[in-house]
């Protein structure tokens, strides 16, 4: 693109990543006709989402009419986001991560059998599988994961134009608060009668004197069921469908397990499922040596920071030696809000790329199939993604 009057797509992928490259080096701070300010630049986009003082996480702060939510860990500065992350920390542990593994292959393995040699990959596996194992992980009962899934769906779907317009946050309430309330109930449910699950271990969790409260408990649970749910099914499917485009790396990481910890985090560089984060200023700051306001949306394209030659040397290739890390790896955030779902997320995306390559060898995206569905907004992947084995493992050897 030539003009910076409209923001692409996020299904025309080619487009957008042309315009991201027209930002960073010409507007690499740019205020659009919203009054939003957006940050292209992989250091810039490092320090805004390392200055909590000056970005703050709570979007409400320059939304008329909007109030915080109470546990959603994600919208919370510090210093209450230190205490809550502690008291969640507490209950969400590494150690229960690494003891999903075994389920995680489970359900994969069962997904994948009933999936047959063709199939849309995100309707049989990167649907499915987060929704089942963060649902069993909170102690949900199966009959309720279809519902959870409309609901995370209905949510991506919603048309996002002004993201300072008090209408929107309507319409996101509209989504959340059945998902919240029916949380609610479980979570009182769990403080009067705690079982082994994730939402007792909330409930009941204390640190430095901190606890939760239901609404808090249930607001973190909404927050896990749904952002948990959407990156990991968007990153599978950004997987499969960036080493279809890469058919190279499939025969390496079927010769050499170990590839796959690094495929995956390339991926998030290449293709991260959220492309933007957002942050409002407490005060008024400069930004590449460009001034902004107070009480203003600060966008930060995490997409445009990946593809910056400058901190990624030849950025629109796919190279899984780069071993990316620390402050290089901004796709699950920076700073005291990186992502406290990540370790899962990435956990379901090694099994299940593993069941994939011992199952069918290799993955084939069928582009001629008109049900192929890429998203509008929100999420950078594929809503639907037809695919069919290329190559068995027995083919292969």
């Amino acid at each position: 693109m030539t003009t910076i009057e409209q923001i692409p797509s996020m299904a025309e992928e080619a487009v957008l990543l042309d315009w991201l490259a027209v930002m960073r080096d010409r507007h690499p701070v740019w205020q659009d006709q919203y009054g939003v300010w957006h940050i292209f630049r992989h250091s810039d986009v490092r320090e805004v989402l390392r200055d909590t003082a000056t970005f703050s996480s709570d979007p409400t702060r320059v939304i008329e009419g909007a109030d915080p939510t109470p546990g959603m860990i994600h919208e919370i500065d510090p210093p209450e986001h230190r205490a809550l992350r502690k008291v969640v920390s507490s209950a969400f542990t590494p150690r229960t991560i690494a003891d999903l593994e075994p389920r995680i292959r489970e359900v994969t393995r069962s997904l994948l059998a009933d999936a047959g040699d063709r199939f849309d990959l995100v309707e049989a596996l990167a649907f499915p599988l987060p929704v089942t194992i963060v649902a069993e992980l909170l102690g949900l009962p199966r009959m309720d994961h279809k519902q959870f899934g409309d609901w995370s769906g209905a949510l991506v779907d919603i048309q996002m134009d002004d993201p300072t317009d008090p209408a929107l946050v309507e319409r996101i309430m509209q989504v959340l608060n059945p998902l919240t309330s029916y949380l609610l109930d479980r979570c009182r449910e769990r403080r009067a009668d705690p079982r082994d699950d994730l939402i007792s271990r909330l409930v009941l969790a204390e640190v430095d004197g901190r606890t939760l409260d239901d609404v808090e408990a249930a607001n973190f649970s909404t927050a896990l069921l749904l952002a948990g749910h959407i990156t990991t099914t968007v990153l599978l499917g950004n997987i499969v469908r960036t080493l279809d485009e890469h058919p190279e790396y499939w025969t390496a990481a079927a010769e050499d397990p170990g590839l796959i910890a690094p495929i995956i985090e390339e991926v998030l560089r290449f293709r991260p499922p959220f492309p933007q984060m957002q942050r409002t200023t407490t005060r008024a700051t400069t930004v590449g040596g460009v001034e902004i306001p107070a009480d203003v949306m600060v966008n930060t394209w995490v997409l445009s920071a990946n593809r910056d030659p400058l901190a990624h040397p030849d950025p629109d290739t796919f190279d899984p030696s780069r071993k990316i890390g620390g402050a290089a790896q901004l796709s699950f955030g920076h700073g005291v809000h990186f992502c406290l779902g990540a370790p899962l997320a990435r956990l379901e995306n090694q099994v299940a790329l593993e069941e994939i390559i011992a199952r069918y060898g290799r993955l084939a995206v069928d582009r001629d199939d008109d049900t192929l569905r890429h998203f509008d907004q929100i999420v950078l992947g594929t809503r639907h993604l037809p695919v069919l084995a290329a190559v068995t493992p027995a083919e292969s050897a």
